[in-house]
């Protein structure tokens, strides 16, 4: 393999970086196995950080100090905590992986701390705002009733746009109303979906996908030219609507999975029950999706705990 040739430091660290970015990528790809989409960040970031480098005319003289402060003017010039962290570790597995098997004398991001991560939660929309958004495609048309099909699953699904991109026509049981969903990781899981969704599944079904359909396409949903509709597709019918219903913030996909699993839990939804909807491996990561608002955790709080029952009792004897 090309890769594992032993190779010496060249005196540049970004040319460096240009030259052996192809391989590292490759490896991700294949031996990995990382979706294309994760491949193309890993790209960015890299590509951008080599551009840094060359600016800085480092070459070997990179240390942990100069990837400090490479992730300090990302963050000044507006880089996220998240976004931050996964730049380091882009940068980070490429050196691991240029020590490993390109010959690479020293990993400068040892050792290097991961910049903290706040609490960032999507915003939801309102229940109201979404009848408003579901009502908005024009069910006149073929189109319409397509992406009022795709707006009803992922609302009652919470289904990531990746999911509903690469969702298979056979995994949908429209009788028992359950989707058989490959999520991260490969995992796979079923999502129970509603009377609503279902409706409106069974109308594009019957009517639309058929006349779409050229070439026996595995997809759901589709292109009026019968190819599968990409993750960029469905972000931009999602936002364009969010704008025709004059909603005040931009509509993503992700905000509509957010308003699902907000939506659950007001109205009592179980915790590890949406865990298991979401396809999170862990808890901890469906609790970050959470967000309960105040009347319901003071509902909560007067229901359970035994001091408010007993303040209640005592009101009412004070009354008899």
């Amino acid at each position: 393999m090309r890769a594992e040739r032993a190779r010496s430091v060249p005196s540049r660290g970004d040319d460096f970086l240009a030259r052996e970015l192809p391989t590292y990528l490759d490896h991700l790809a294949v031996e990995r196995g990382l979706a294309p989409a994760s491949v193309a960040a890993y790209r960015a970031d890299l590509t951008a950080f080599g551009t840094w480098l060359g600016r800085r005319r480092l070459g070997s003289r990179l240390s942990r100090t100069d990837l400090a402060r490479y992730l300090r003017e990302q963050r000044s010039r507006g880089l996220g905590s998240r976004s931050a962290a996964r730049s380091l570790s882009a940068i980070r597995g490429f050196y691991a992986f240029a020590v490993a098997h390109l010959g690479h004398a020293e990993d400068p991001t040892a050792h290097l701390s991961t910049p903290r991560l706040g609490l960032a939660l999507p915003k939801a929309i309102s229940e109201a705002e979404v009848e408003t958004l579901l009502e908005a495609p024009d069910t006149t048309s073929l189109l319409g009733i397509r992406d009022r099909a795709i707006l009803e699953l992922l609302y009652a699904s919470g289904l990531r746009v990746s999911e509903i991109a690469g969702l298979a026509r056979a995994r949908i049981d429209l009788e028992a109303r359950i989707l058989r969903v490959s999520g991260k990781g490969g995992r796979e899981r079923l999502v129970p979906f509603g009377k609503s969704a279902a409706s409106w599944l069974t109308r594009y079904l019957d009517r639309v996908r058929p006349g779409f359909d050229r070439r026996g396409a595995a997809a759901l949903f589709l292109s009026t030219r019968g190819a599968a509709l990409t993750r960029q597709r469905l972000w931009q019918i999602i936002e364009g609507y969010g704008r025709k219903v004059g909603l005040r913030r931009r509509l993503t996909p992700h905000a509509l999975r957010h308003s699902f699993a907000t939506h659950l839990l007001e109205h009592g939804a179980d915790l590890r029950a949406l865990q298991m909807m979401l396809g999170h491996a862990d808890i901890s990561t469906t609790q970050i999706y959470t967000r309960i608002s105040g009347s319901r955790l003071k509902g909560v709080y007067d229901r359970f705990h035994p001091r408010a029952t007993r303040r209640k009792v005592a009101k009412k004897a004070s009354d008899s």
